[in-house]
């Protein structure tokens, strides 16, 4: 085994031991005044919604219903901070789904301020997640959160949910597609992740990444 292999495996280890630990709801931030003090890593949750980002934070926290999950689209439009660790070593950050088709223009404003402003003033911010259904790659609204990212100059992986869905072969057409979209974007990593809440598929990685990202 090369020193490589042997430290990845050494990451998602701790990583697994991190989130079988304490983790736990802190609070909503429906403004920048609510934010937590910025004295831990974070790291964000982004996607449009219904792309599975309530049910991807579960599985990653091995919690059932740590972050709430729902049918309708658009139902988290607030920050949602949740502690991990015992003492707190990291949080983790549930971003306002966007997308939202029904949603009135003022609420969609409300949503672009609310995570602008986060994204760029958040000094502990370490990286976002952005979430891409597999089922679709990326979307045009997918792509212009890309672009907020790029201008907050927040680096971002890419993590593709609901694997399960797909054949391995669309999958792997899927995951060449977004990194080559990624590929476009300055604050993107270059390598995407491909999950499934369901089968619990990826979520190791998922894991490792976070904590590496995170600097743990």
């Amino acid at each position: 085994m090369t020193a490589g292999a042997q430290a990845d495996e050494e990451l998602v280890r701790r990583a697994s031991r991190l989130f079988s630990g304490r983790v736990a709801f802190l609070k909503s931030a429906p403004a920048l005044r609510f934010l937590p003090d910025p004295d831990v890593p974070e790291i964000a949750f982004a996607g449009r919604s219904n792309v599975g980002k309530s049910s991807l934070l579960n599985a990653l926290t091995g919690r059932r219903a740590i972050a709430r999950t729902s049918v309708t689209p658009g139902r988290t439009q607030e920050l949602n901070f949740f502690d991990v660790g015992d003492p707190v070593v990291l949080r983790l950050v549930d971003m306002p789904g966007y997308g939202f088709a029904k949603a009135p223009p003022a609420v969609v404003e409300q949503w672009r301020r609310l995570v602008r402003d986060f994204l760029r003033g958040r000094q502990v911010l370490k990286r976002a997640l952005l979430l891409v259904d597999s089922r679709h790659g990326v979307k045009p609204v997918d792509a212009g959160m890309m672009r907020l990212l790029d201008e907050a100059a927040v680096g971002y992986r890419i993590v593709l949910t609901k694997a399960d869905k797909v054949k391995p072969g669309d999958l792997a057409a899927v995951r060449a597609a977004t990194e080559a979209e990624a590929r476009k974007h300055p604050a993107a990593y270059p390598d995407v992740l491909a999950t499934s809440a369901e089968r619990r598929s990826g979520i190791d990685e998922l894991r490792a990444a976070v904590l590496a990202d995170a600097e743990l």
